[in-house]
């Protein structure tokens, strides 16, 4: 069974120890900190991106980058690389109907057995976030 955080500061920070990442909402690739370019590699592609307050999730077609902004003045960012080639199972949990504060979720399995889940507010196109994921994991492109 996966569990929430229960403390509400930390439900606006990326923070993989407690393998959750919470209130996501989309955002344009062009509001993709620049830091993320010098991590991309020849033939990498923003896919779709998400924020938090600060910090920020890039899923590209070969893996998710977050970002995670800290200090009062934010500019001390931790970096997590989680590849797609490692992912040994994921699940998508799509909104419910009629729901007062709408919310999708990913959860990733990794084959080390690490796993993070992603909690992403208002209208995310979950099962296509699903079928990238899938593309790759299955190397489908």
């Amino acid at each position: 069974m996966r569990a929430k955080l229960g403390n509400v500061k930390e439900q606006y920070m990326i923070n993989f120890n407690k393998n959750s990442v919470f209130n996501l909402k989309p955002i344009d690739i062009s509001e993709v900190r620049n830091e993320v370019q010098q991590f991309l590699i020849e033939n990498e592609d923003i896919e779709c991106a998400f924020k938090t307050f600060r910090d920020q999730v890039i899923f590209t077609n070969k893996r998710i980058i977050s970002i995670d902004v800290q200090g009062l003045t934010g500019k001390r960012k931790s970096f997590s690389i989680l590849p797609y080639s490692t992912i040994q199972f994921f699940e998508v949990q799509t909104q419910g109907f009629m729901e007062i504060f709408p919310d999708s979720e990913l959860f990733i399995q990794y084959a080390n057995g690490f796993t993070a889940q992603f909690e992403f507010k208002g209208s995310v196109d979950i099962c296509r976030l699903g079928k990238i994921i899938s593309a790759y994991v299955l190397k489908e492109r």
